[in-house]
Order: C-alpha cells, then structure tokens, then sequence
C-alpha cells in the first residue's frame, strides 16, 4: 500500500490537546496544529532576536557571533537588552519552542494512536538544556553561569567551566556520560552495518531475514538483543548520555566547587590501601 494512501486513515481530526480544530490539518506530509504554530511563533522569535543581537554587536562572523548572558553583578535580575537581557529573553523564547515542539509529537502520537517514546525521548534532551541555562544559574544565584549563544563563545565557555573545576573528566557523572555518548554511537554503528548489509545484499543476491542478523551478534559477541531489543537498548543508551550530561553540570558548582581529582580522595583514603 502507498504511504500516503495509508496515511489517510490516521489523518482525521482529534487528538488535540488544545485549541481543538483550529490548526487540526496538514501541510504536505507535515501535521500542523496549535503547537505546529507556536513553533513555528517561537523558532521564528528566537531567530530575529538573534539577528538583533548580532547586529548589536562588532561582527557578521557567524562563527564568532555571541550572545552572552547578563554579568554575574546581575544575580537572577532582569538585566538591559544590551546588557543581558537578550538573552534572557532568548532562553525563554527557545524553551517555549522547544516545549510545544515536544507537545506536537504528543499529539502526533495521540492522533496515530503509539506511545509517547519519541516526545518523552526528546524530553530529556530538553531537560539538558533546560539545566544549562535556568536549574544550573538558578542554584548558582546568577543567570551570568548559563552558556553564551554563539559557535566559538560556547566553547569558549565549555573549555572555561571545565578549567574551573581543573580536570573536568574526573568528574564522575561526566564519565557516565561520556561512555553513553561513545557506546551509543557504537550500538548504532553496529546496528546501521548490520541492517544495510542484511538488506543491501550484493546483485543476485537475496535480502537477509533477521533471524541472520540474530545469528551475526550470537556468532560476534555471543547474544543478540534481537530487532526490538536493539532499538530498546539504543533509546536507553542514548537518553542516559542526555541525562548524565546534565547531571554532570548541575552538580558542578551547586554542589561541588572544588577540582573534581580531589573528589576521588575518598578511594585513596579507603582502609585497603593501609
């Protein structure tokens, strides 16, 4: 059957969280929707403030564009456009964006009828941001500690935090994140090869049926997750690298503002090494 013939049966009103039929239809392939709008609103918001923002400042470089946030003399205080307050007023306008982006998967999902794997999964990467640049300066009494919107000031500012707590890799939840980040990669490296040579097969060859990929893993590692396992172990591996990123941040400061290597003294102090 047609993908757009099938479709047909699920585009049908309803499932709206709010503002009923009002934006209930479609664009193309694409579902609209109040929050469809909003997006739109808030990307389009978000966008033009910064614009605005560079056009304040004494460059077009988009690598070196910077929109920074308000000095820590500021604390949690309103701060001037020119001064700040740009963005503040650009992190509320990109988290407004971000929500009702994930609201529009909701009802996607309400429409067709599936969980909601893939809007609680973009969640937490909204959770990450959300850390950075509101949970993180709010523990800390400043919006000045949120990260600047700009290519080579955010790592500026990433290489900054890190020298602060000295070597931030010795930051334990940093490690867990890190290990997710790099075996999630690997999981989906393993998992992309695999399908493509399953289902890519070479001219006169026939497409192989997953009960061969089955037997690759088992022959390969010795256990195979198998189809639905996989994309399982995937969302998992993937949202704890999100969610250990931010975690590793948050503790950083709020919690712990001495150099992460000294935290370790509490193996070295353990009474098996005397």
């Amino acid at each position: 059957m047609a993908m757009l013939s099938f479709e047909r049966k699920y585009r049908v009103r309803g499932g709206t969280l709010i503002g009923g039929d009002l934006f209930d239809f479609w664009v193309g392939p694409f579902y609209v929707g109040f929050f469809g709008v909003a997006t739109i609103f808030f990307s389009v918001l978000g966008t033009l403030l910064i614009i605005y923002g560079a056009a304040l400042g004494d460059t077009w470089n988009i690598w070196k564009i910077n929109i920074a946030p308000p000095d820590l003399s500021y604390g949690l205080a309103l701060a001037p456009l020119a001064e700040g307050g740009l963005w503040q007023v650009i992190t509320i306008v990109a988290t407004a964006a971000f929500v009702t982006w994930a609201l529009r998967e909701v009802e996607i999902c309400r429409k067709l009828g599936i969980g909601y794997h893939v809007p609680i999964a973009y969640g937490v990467a909204i959770f990450a941001y959300v850390v950075l640049v509101v949970v993180r300066p709010l523990l800390m009494g400043a919006w000045g500690h949120g990260f600047p919107y700009g290519i080579f000031s955010h790592l500026d500012w990433v290489s900054n935090v890190g020298y602060q707590y000295l070597h931030f890799h010795y930051n334990p939840a940093h490690m867990l994140a890190i290990t997710f980040f790099f075996t999630t990669t690997l999981a989906l490296a393993l998992h992309g090869g695999l399908i493509l040579s399953a289902i890519n097969p070479q001219k006169g060859e026939s497409v192989r049926t997953p009960e061969y990929e089955d037997t690759f893993f088992r022959d390969f590692i010795g256990y195979s997750v198998g189809t639905l396992g996989i994309h399982r172990l995937g969302l998992f591996l993937a949202l704890n690298a999100g969610f250990w990123s931010a975690v590793c941040i948050v503790i950083s400061g709020p919690f712990w503002t001495r150099g992460w290597p000294e935290w370790w003294g509490w193996w070295l102090n353990l009474p098996i090494w005397s």
